[in-house]
């Protein structure tokens, strides 16, 4: 199933879908892309006070690793992933991120590498404390302009229902 969502009266004012919306074996491929920059790279490493020289020096990349050059942090990668699929799924909609797991990485990311995303729907349960919210579990894979899968991870999402 490609971009296949439950047919409804509206989305939300902000543009996310409601809980009963999420049709489990939907695929969604993201609009939005990005093409990474060592300036995006750079300011999050240092954001987060990760010196990782894999991340912010490119001479200790070109003289001591495989790669040659800087890896995008990985935790970048998968924030801007999760970002990606923000507009599409969950803006506004969104109660709480429950978790991710299976977080993977099984590429590198690169300067000048342009990610794409698709939004796997895996699951969805009715919030046993919350009558007003379902539970839906997602599969986020990211790649890059080649094709190659760089990221993926499960999320758990908290979601609003649209109906009470």
């Amino acid at each position: 199933m490609r971009d296949q969502l439950q047919p409804g009266p509206s989305r939300h004012k902000r543009g996310g879908i409601f809980y009963e919306d999420f049709v489990i074996g939907a695929l969604i491929e993201h609009r939005l892309t990005k093409t990474v920059t060592q300036m995006d790279n750079m300011l999050f490493s240092n954001m987060t006070l990760n010196p990782q020289p894999l991340h912010i020096d490119a001479h200790f990349c070109a003289a001591e690793t495989e790669w040659g050059r800087p890896l995008i942090n990985s935790l970048f990668t998968l924030g801007l992933m999760v970002g990606i699929s923000v507009n599409d799924l969950t803006l506004g909609t969104t109660i709480a991120n429950l978790g991710m797991t299976q977080v993977k990485f099984p590429a590198p990311l690169f300067e000048g590498d342009t990610l794409h995303v698709t939004t796997e729907v895996l699951s969805k349960r009715l919030s046993k404390s919350r009558p007003d919210a379902g539970i839906v579990e997602l599969l986020h894979r990211a790649y890059q302009q080649e094709g190659k899968l760089v990221a993926e991870c499960r999320r758990q999402a908290f979601m609003k229902k649209r109906i009470v």
